[in-house]
């Protein structure tokens, strides 16, 4: 698309890139619980704890959760201090928190678990470093395809989901983390030395206080942004969070069948991670797309069409139970449209909140996190209670729809107000 060659000679480009590669490794070491989610609780049922359906889904759920949280955290840090040190700091705790899952090993107890978990919860923040760190070097109208192309890092879960399982049936669950602790340390020292802060004369810094969150939270607009980024990011990651589980849980025959044919000798949990990757790649590889779109027919526009995909193919997929081939093509579709809808949010993000983007961005990306958690929550809640899915899905749903009438609500009044001299199409 032009949006892309309209880069060319704008910004920084190696600060992009690393914006990206921080993002993509931190994406990817933030979800890695999910594509072992099947190993972890084999591995402890040995040791006598065998995981109940609520508590699978609280270890998956809580690096979303405290990513959610540390956003705001991390955001404050990119106002305060710049988004370079606010990353550097955010990457040597995830390296902590890698290297002591490793070490531990087999003999890790579920309470250690949810520590780690916890720690890999300041990966999952640094959407709240990367996404500004890129945006600040860029004018208006290319914010749409410049943060797709930095939030496009989240196509690390698609890595995960590749690679994870196969290296636990190689070597062991706990090596996943060793070699994720080894990558996490070659781009923390890329990145020392190839990214770079704005320079005064292309962004300058507005450091925010406390009451300045408190301020921004009482503002409308940004509980509407909430509650979209909550949709289509908080779905984008809860699926991803929860892919190998509902396929393991939902589809292992058909699995176990594909992978005695064509795939890997039969062991249902690779080819669970081939699939849940191949789901996961559509949402992380098309958030730049669907930014462009935004920068094209406005980002309003943009998201009815994503929502209202999303909303028809989940309740499809909710009220009749789906041969294994087509359910795959609709989960497919289902995160590349969510994906494309994170790229539309962040389209208008900037444009109505150019001058408090660090903070904005912490705030948006914690809702989109919170919305991430619940939704993996209440599809471990859905199969406690009911042995299925069915419930989960009606009330994602239901949640998807409701956007769709806030984006209703709300779109004459951003047109004819902030969106007049936003610098781009609303």
């Amino acid at each position: 698309m032009a949006a892309f060659k309209d880069l060319k000679g704008q910004g920084h480009f190696p600060t992009l890139f690393m914006a990206f590669l921080y993002f993509d490794m931190s994406f990817m070491v933030w979800t890695m619980l999910g594509p072992l989610s099947t190993e972890i609780s084999e591995a402890l049922a040995k040791g006598g704890h065998i995981l109940t359906d609520a508590q699978i889904a609280s270890l998956l759920s809580l690096p979303i959760l405290s990513g959610a949280l540390l956003r705001i955290v991390l955001g404050f840090g990119v106002d305060k201090f710049g988004p370079k040190l606010t990353a550097l700091v955010a990457q040597a705790i995830v390296i902590s928190a890698l290297l002591f899952a490793y070490f531990q090993g087999s003999a890790i107890t579920y309470g250690q678990l949810l520590a780690v978990a916890f720690g890999l919860g300041f990966a999952g923040a640094s959407f709240a470093v990367a996404l500004p760190q890129a945006g600040q070097w860029y004018p208006p109208k290319l914010q749409g395809v410049v943060m797709g192309i930095a939030g496009a890092g989240n196509i690390g879960v698609v890595i995960d989901f590749l690679f994870a399982p196969k290296i636990a049936e190689l070597w062991g669950w706990e090596s996943v983390f060793g070699v994720g602790a080894v990558m996490a340390i070659v781009v923390f020292v890329i990145y020392l030395f190839a990214a770079k802060d704005a320079p005064a004369d292309v962004y300058t810094p507005n450091p925010k206080k406390l009451k300045d969150y408190f301020k921004l939270l009482k503002d409308k607009d940004t509980w509407w942004f909430n509650l979209f980024y909550a949709v289509s990011f908080g779905g984008f990651v809860g699926f991803a969070g929860y892919m190998k589980e509902y396929l393991m849980k939902t589809y292992s025959i058909d699995m176990g069948a594909i992978g005695l044919d064509i795939l890997d000798e039969g062991n249902v949990k690779v080819v669970a991670g081939y699939f849940g990757a191949l789901c996961i790649f559509a949402g992380a590889v098309l958030r730049p797309v669907g930014g462009a779109i935004a920068d094209k027919l406005g980002g309003v526009k943009s998201l009815y069409f994503f929502y209202g995909a999303v909303a028809v193919l989940a309740l499809v997929n909710a009220a009749v139970h789906l041969p294994f081939g087509i359910a795959i093509v609709v989960l497919f579709l289902i995160m590349a449209n969510l994906g494309m809808a994170n790229g539309a949010v962040f389209q208008l993000v900037p444009q109505r909140f150019g001058k408090d983007i660090g903070i904005m961005t912490g705030i948006i990306g914690a809702a989109g996190g919170l919305g991430g958690t619940a939704l993996i929550n209440t599809l471990g809640w859905s199969k406690g209670a009911f042995d299925g899915y069915t419930a989960g899905f009606v009330i994602f749903a239901t949640v998807v729809l409701v956007a769709i009438s806030g984006i209703s609500l709300v779109k004459t009044r951003w047109r004819t107000t902030w969106g007049v001299h936003a610098g781009g199409r609303i």
